[in-house]
């Protein structure tokens, strides 16, 4: 798992330079009971704790920083869960939604990276996931077979789900013009995918 995070943040480092909280330290134990259980890490991508990704500066990040992180853990998440249905998901259909959200989500960071450089002062995207996305990668990670593309469904309906509160909240009451326009268009994006994995 870390070196799947490890290759996988290189490239959304490169475009920054261009989902609840569960603990990443469970034992074993627990986070194969949660995983079993549920299919997700306990409390998975629940709306509201989207305060995981702002900057460790010492001090809170403002609304726009903190949406820009949010975006990009969560664009950081998709590409990474893309990745491993392409490689492990059984159902064609479901490979193919794999490619489509690497390709995607590798845009919107490219986008939302755009909007934040025209802000004044920049804002520069933070991809770093929380310990709940990792918890999930991971889960997916160890899947396979049914079970796999199982779990890759219901974490990528939730995770849309939750994206899209994020980025309709920003839309309705963000500061930046520019992550304002950013966050209609990603609106539409994330629609289509969360309409397209539930179809699935």
């Amino acid at each position: 798992m870390k070196k799947i995070l490890a290759l996988g943040l290189l490239p959304a480092l490169a475009l920054a330079a261009c989902n609840g909280n569960t603990a990443g330290n469970t034992t074993a134990n627990t986070a194969d009971a949660d995983v079993s259980n549920s299919g997700l890490a306990t409390d998975t991508l629940t709306p509201g704790n989207e305060a995981d990704n702002a900057l460790m500066t010492g001090e809170a990040a403002t609304p726009s920083q903190k949406f820009a992180n949010d975006v990009g853990a969560s664009d950081f998440f998709e590409i990474q869960s893309g990745k491993l249905a392409q490689d492990k998901a059984q159902n064609q259909a479901l490979k193919d939604f794999g490619a489509m959200i690497v390709q995607h989500h590798t845009e919107s960071t490219q986008k939302l990276t755009a909007a934040g450089a025209k802000a004044q002062p920049a804002i520069v995207p933070s991809p770093a996931l929380n310990a709940e996305q990792e918890a999930n990668l991971a889960a997916l990670d160890k899947a396979s077979g049914a079970e796999f593309d199982t779990l890759f469904k219901k974490q990528q309906t939730l995770a849309h789900e939750k994206a899209l509160t994020i980025i309709k909240g920003y839309e309705a009451t963000g500061d930046v013009a520019e992550l304002k326009v950013f966050a209609a268009e990603a609106q539409k994006v994330v629609q289509s995918h969360l309409t397209k994995i539930k179809s699935l």
